[in-house]
């Protein structure tokens, strides 16, 4: 494959990747925030959705085409800049993981909630919490991550 075209799915799986995930973040924060369990049993829903249809897939292609971009410009692996990109990205999808899981608790909470005309169930808040605290490293290992691939600092 040309470099060029495979730094181009790079750069766009990235953008599609953190786009995503910021603007997802962003709805489901403010709607859960509003604390209408019925706008955010739907709101959530879509985040799911969303999360499974782009962040995972993009998330499949950022590693493979960062790797295969590596190895045609021939840089090893213990580069400085390439091995704390690989592990940024290693901590972000690990935090990201659990969000997801989050996320489906949530909607399912919020769905329940919904259903039965409460208010915001404790154990939403709970995990509420959980996923703005595991947002914040998610976010600065990509801001990091893209520093790293721009910058390409040497040791």
């Amino acid at each position: 494959m040309d470099y060029v075209v495979l730094k181009w799915l790079h750069i766009l799986s990235s953008t599609v990747l953190f786009g995503t995930g910021i603007g997802s973040a962003f709805y489901l924060l403010v709607t859960a925030l509003s604390a209408d369990m019925r706008t955010v049993a739907h709101v959530a829903r879509w985040v799911v959705r969303v999360d499974w249809l782009f962040t995972a897939t993009t998330a499949l292609v950022q590693p493979l085409t960062g790797l295969w971009l590596v190895r045609l410009m021939g840089i090893p692996l213990q580069t400085g800049w390439v091995a704390w990109s690989l592990a940024l990205y290693g901590v972000a999808m690990a935090c990201w993981l659990a969000v997801v899981w989050l996320q489906l608790r949530m909607r399912d909470l919020a769905q329940e909630a919904a259903q039965q005309g409460g208010g915001t169930p404790c154990a939403f808040r709970v995990l509420f919490i959980a996923w703005v605290v595991l947002g914040v490293p998610v976010f600065l290992a990509f801001v990091a991550s893209f520093w790293l691939m721009v910058a390409k600092p040497s040791p």
